[in-house]
């Protein structure tokens, strides 16, 4: 049998709906596919370019799109396993793959006879439909963004930077990754534990059990060991080991990643220079809602200067109770979480850990479905004949109202340390045409939530249920999609517009009619009682001063790191340290670095983005209220939500398919005003 016949990514996968056979993939099988899709898309682009036709859509666009298609299915699978199942070795293979796809793009989207066809077909769009003409200006933009109007030494020199750049992010990634395995603090003496709820303190004892440990309770610095440290253990001194240990990854010692980010950064800014812009953000902006530094600077320092009071009055109110409870003199970062938690309870009469036992994570996956089978009018089944890459992976099909079939949706919720932290939707399949028709989606769901121990099941918390209903609106955004060409297809949008899916389905976590669909006592069955429904409600603006300034103080951070030529930094710690100042509500504490495990500005796709978490909540404020103006499952409001966002794609300008379903542009007080904030 020859290599071709054995390897699983050369010939078709004869899967259910033509599924990643991840049951039959070695890490073995990349490399020899890499190597044939980068020979198979050069072939492809060659028959364009050698085409003696006049360019057209079709035999320059289209071909363009479908150009790489089996180079696409390896790469996605690899960088897919890359980031949710991959041990040492097979992310090593990142240092090879990624250059290559780097050096491959670079010499594609830099050649001047195929630019000159793509060039043609964009001064001349007659006879195009609106999707066709959107698809011919993002490839016209796409060769000009990355060189094609370069003078050759200058196309030589953004080759190199852009193929250093893909080495670095996955050693940054890698880095964060294994500075988070390699913490372990383990606790035999359970008075030092005094104040952690019992499930928590389960969790931690299945642990060291499963890391060998004869007894006692063992922390890491996954976050559903962190979380309930920080807010509940009585022990002052454990919250600050457990604290510094987490914001300490990545700095310093045999994981650092400071002269990584450093580099990763001063190399996109030489970047835009030779592309003509003034910053990294110049560059990146171009293609957002936002357009400007200067319009993400007005926007951020608008809810800077409304939260940033609140929020200082937020923390001397928890300092005022620290003192009365404990004597604390100097509250510091490691108190927050703790003494918020106190103060709510005598605030609201209210410990989010009361709700835990009415999320069991089965039935508020089957929550996620029911809420959208209300919305959208779909269904979703459970497949048990769909390869997984781990036996946590579960599949379901999505269908249409009319039976017909819309996607496969993969879920993925609980820690390991082969899998890379925090939570994100992925697509396995991008939904648009391909292979000679317009296929459908594969998406996931990745997280990193509360497991299950040998006493409980996994019960979340109330942050977890929104992290998952956040996760599962970017994976309706992917499965609802219908559009054309993959390149276009949800989530395919801009940056500052691509949350505005995943923070509006935030908002039913937060409504009765929605939780009585599956908030339910993992013991008794009981429904959620309505008065810690209204307990929720009424603590639902609780320090919101303090959670905005959190998240503008990583939008300011990333501004900073690309907003200027940050080639004049010298030390990255100091540089962080004078732009945290602004946002600075604890003192502050050496031995760590937020930049450091950034990863959604060095690793991921949000860098000069960061602030559009913000933005698309101003959307999401905005928009919901159309729904509480009607009825938070009001046909006619989901419909119109799911025609003109969730399957629009990049078919059109974000504002114009925002205005179609609104009416109107958005309020940009919405954010501000419902948290509370502004009157």
């Amino acid at each position: 049998m020859n290599n071709k016949e054995k390897n699983p990514f050369l010939k078709p996968f004869k899967t259910p709906f033509d599924t990643v056979p991840f049951d039959k993939i070695t890490k073995e099988n990349f490399m020899p596919a890499v190597e044939k899709g980068l020979e198979d898309a050069w072939k492809n682009i060659e028959k364009i370019k050698e085409n003696t036709d006049d360019p057209n859509f079709d035999n320059t666009i289209l071909a363009f799109e479908i150009s790489g298609e089996l180079l696409d299915k390896v790469a996605n699978t690899y960088f897919n396993l890359y980031s949710a199942e991959s041990d040492d070795e097979f992310k090593a293979l990142a240092q090879k793959i990624s250059p290559m796809l780097a050096e491959f793009q670079s010499k594609v989207l830099m050649d001047p006879e195929l630019f000159k066809r793509v060039e043609k077909i964009y001064q001349n769009q007659e006879g195009l439909n609106d999707e066709q003409k959107r698809l011919v200006e993002k490839f016209y933009k796409q060769f000009v963004r990355n060189g094609a109007l370069l003078p050759p030494e200058k196309k030589k020199r953004l080759k190199e930077i852009n193929t250093e750049i893909s080495t670095l992010g996955p050693k940054y990634s890698q880095n964060v990754l294994k500075a988070t395995n390699a913490f372990e603090l383990h606790i035999t003496d359970e008075a030092e534990l005094e104040g952690i709820p019992q499930n928590a303190k389960d969790a931690a004892a299945f642990t060291a059990k499963k890391k060998g440990k004869e007894s006692g309770w063992l922390f890491t610095l996954q976050i559903p060991s962190v979380m309930p440290v920080l807010k509940y253990a009585n022990n002052r001194k454990l919250r600050e080991t457990i604290s510094r240990a987490f914001s300490a990854r990545a700095y310093k010692g045999e994981f650092d990643n400071r002269e990584i980010l450093k580099k990763i950064a001063d190399l996109r800014q030489e970047r835009a220079e030779l592309l003509g812009y003034k910053t990294h953000a110049e560059y990146v902006l171009e293609e957002r809602m936002a357009e400007k530094p200067k319009t993400v600077a007005d926007f951020l320092e608008r809810i800077y200067s409304i939260a940033y009071p609140a929020a200082k009055d937020e923390v001397r109110e928890l300092a005022k109770l620290a003192k009365e409870l404990d004597n604390i003199d100097e509250l510091n970062s490691w108190d927050s979480s703790y003494y918020a938690e106190k103060l709510k309870k005598i605030k609201y009469d209210f410990d989010e850990e009361e709700l835990r036992p009415y999320f069991k994570v089965e039935n508020v996956v089957q929550g996620l479905f029911k809420v959208a089978e209300k919305l959208y009018n779909i269904t979703f089944a459970e497949l048990k004949n769909i390869p997984v890459y781990h036996a946590d992976v579960k599949v379901y099909e999505l269908k249409d109202q009319d039976g017909s079939h819309l996607g496969l949706l993969y879920i993925d919720l609980f820690p390991r340390e082969t899998k890379r932290s925090g939570a994100w939707m992925t697509n396995f399949k991008t939904q648009g045409y391909e292979n000679g028709e317009i296929r459908r989606p594969h998406v996931g769901i990745v997280a990193n939530l509360t497991p299950s121990t040998d006493k409980n099941p996994s019960l979340l918390e109330l942050n977890e249920v929104k992290t998952l209903f956040h996760e599962f609106g970017h994976a309706l955004h992917g499965l609802l999609s219908d559009c054309t060409y993959k390149t276009l297809a949800s989530p395919n949008v801009y940056w500052d517009f691509v949350e505005l899916p995943s923070q509006i389905m935030e908002n039913w976590v937060m409504e009765k009619q929605a939780l009585d669909l599956f908030a339910q006592h993992y013991k008794t069955g009981e429904k959620l009682p309505d008065e810690l429904i209204q307990k929720v409600k009424d603590a639902e603006n609780f320090n919101k001063g303090m959670s905005n300034i959190r998240q503008l103080s990583f939008g300011f951070l990333d501004m900073a790191w690309h907003g200027q030529d940050p080639r004049k930094v010298d030390d990255v710690i100091a540089f962080e340290d004078k732009v945290n100042e602004k946002t600075r509500l604890y003192p502050k504490v050496d031995g760590g670095s937020i930049s450091c495990i950034f990863s959604h500005i060095f690793a991921g796709g949000y860098s000069s983005g960061y602030y559009s978490y913000k933005w698309a909540e101003v959307l999401e404020a905005d928009s919901f209220l159309l729904f509480k103006d009607k009825g938070i499952f009001n046909q006619e409001i989901a419909d119109s939500f799911r025609k003109n966002i969730l399957s629009k794609g990049n078919t059109a300008p974000p504002m114009e398919l925002y205005v179609k379903f609104c009416g109107r542009e958005p309020d940009p007080d919405a954010m501000l005003k419902r948290d509370g904030l502004l009157k």
